[in-house]
């Protein structure tokens, strides 16, 4: 068996871990990076560009189904699926080659394909010929769909996330699992493509949201588009040669029978870290088998191993596990000068239609902050000016603040612009603003925007920082 020795072994050639490579690099040349899977990130492959890209078509149908409230009218509406699904292949395909030609770059003595697994804290065996002592390793991983075992029961007719991207022509109907952020996203997308889409959730949750005023409005807004039971009570699901029969217990009609072509599970994910024969890596594991690390750090214990990105489990977004492959990567080179590397305030963004947004602190963790001392700040964007205007005035955005101090903690929100309001809203917790140095900003009239106004103005109100906010103030313009 051939033998390499490394200062730094890089197990995933993800997101996570090109970031850890690059920092790595900086202290020193002898580094590997281990991928046993195609190159190109989850991102690329089967994440964000191909949802987005799918989004995209269900929103163009979906302008058109609603012009007529404007007094605009297209003629009869025809979805070619087929045309559909090509273009977010091909243009899925150019993200994941620009991913590929970024990892093909690397010195080719750096780039090391097959498995990994741990023969003990130092030593991996990489496929069955190769074998890598490493005086540090950054665990990178990344993480696979995790589906329940009942669904199994539908056999060659049950697909993930993954699968939807391959598909040649859009199904007649689709049964979505999992009222999360995929679920959501990918259900609404195929819904308004004119696919029939029934969700089921359990719990009650819908998506990241956290507040019930909120999560209510959205399973409101969700349910005039599509059938979404968050709390839903499944029976049975059974393959027949029609498709998925399931068998459930509907809040109308009492136990329904329905079919569908297909089960989509949107269940969430499980971290890869089960193949990797983790127990003779000597660090300490939760109940469930993943390392335990510090987030700051990335370290796991106080070992030479570091683990980064939706390996760890813990924030799976693509611009955390950036940061994280960077941290890792940089203190893995470094070791054992161990360094907490600058972690960003919590931006998640859901693009269905109202958008989610969350942000900062949840109203869980301000209140274990504040101890009772905060306020909440609120808008709903039903009678707000612009999104008047382009008829997307559905939702709602709580914004929270810190008594005394005055400090902008976070927020929730289930509208219009999201993803730009959101961003903002980032923006200002980074930098520590108050309510009230929020309020000093330029606002420009009609924007969505001006609903943040709003909602900040209530929230300095009620901060007992600001004079009540004036009914229908001219500065901000009709609507604003």
């Amino acid at each position: 068996m051939e033998k390499r020795k490394v200062d730094v072994a890089i197990i995933g050639a993800g997101t996570a871990g090109m970031g850890a490579y690059r920092a790595a690099r900086k202290h020193t040349d002898n580094v590997v990076m281990i991928e046993g899977g195609p190159y190109g990130t989850t991102c690329a492959r089967v994440g964000c560009m191909p949802s987005k890209l799918l989004i995209a078509a269900a929103d163009s149908a979906h302008h058109l189904q609603k012009a007529p409230m404007f007094g605009v009218h297209a003629g009869e509406i025809h979805i070619d699926g087929k045309a559909v699904l090509a273009r977010v292949r091909k243009e899925r395909d150019r993200f994941v080659n620009f991913v590929v030609e970024a990892v093909e770059g690397f010195p080719e003595a750096h780039r090391i394909r097959g498995h990994a697994r741990f023969l003990s804290p130092h030593r991996m065996v990489v496929g069955d010929n190769l074998e890598v002592e490493a005086g540090r390793v950054v665990i990178a991983t990344g993480s696979r769909p995790n589906i329940p075992g009942f669904l199994k029961d539908a056999e060659d007719r049950l697909v993930v996330s993954d699968d939807v991207f391959e598909w040649e022509d859009l199904p007649q109907s689709v049964a979505v699992f999992g009222p999360g952020i995929i679920g959501l996203e990918l259900g609404q997308a195929l819904s308004r493509l004119g696919v029939r889409v029934r969700m089921f959730g359990v719990s009650g949750g819908v998506g990241p949201l956290q507040e019930d005023t909120i999560r209510k409005c959205a399973l409101a807004s969700f349910n005039e588009e599509f059938a979404l039971d968050a709390d839903s009570d499944v029976q049975s699901v059974e393959r027949t040669d029609e498709g998925v029969r399931i068998r459930f217990a509907d809040q109308d009609r009492g136990d329904t029978t329905e079919t569908f072509d297909y089960l989509l599970a949107a269940t969430g994910r499980r971290p890869n870290v089960d193949g990797l024969d983790i127990q003779n890596a000597d660090i300490a594991q939760d109940d469930r088998g993943s390392p335990l690390f510090d987030p700051y750090t990335l370290q796991c214990g106080d070992s030479h191993i570091f683990i980064a990105g939706d390996a760890n489990n813990d924030t799976p977004l693509l611009h955390e596990a950036a940061d994280e492959g960077r941290i890792a990567g940089d203190n893995a080179g470094r070791y054992p000068d161990v360094r907490a590397g600058l972690r960003r305030v919590p931006l998640g963004i859901v693009f269905t239609d109202p958008q989610i947004a969350t942000v900062g602190m949840t109203l869980k963790e301000v209140e274990e902050r504040c101890k009772g001392s905060y306020a909440v700040g609120k808008l709903s964007f039903e009678g707000q000016g612009r999104s008047r205007v382009i008829g997307a005035n559905r939702g709602l955005l709580h914004l929270y603040g810190e008594r005394g101090s005055g400090l902008f903690l976070g927020a929730e929100m289930f509208g219009p612009a999201a993803e730009h309001i959101g961003h903002l809203l980032a923006w200002a917790a980074q930098k520590r603003m108050t309510v009230s140095e929020m309020l000093e900003m330029p606002f420009y009239h009609p924007v969505i925007e001006e609903g943040l106004r709003t909602a900040l103005r209530d929230l300095n109100r009620n901060l007992d920082i600001g004079p009540r906010p004036v009914e229908q103030c001219l500065d901000c313009g009709p609507g604003g």
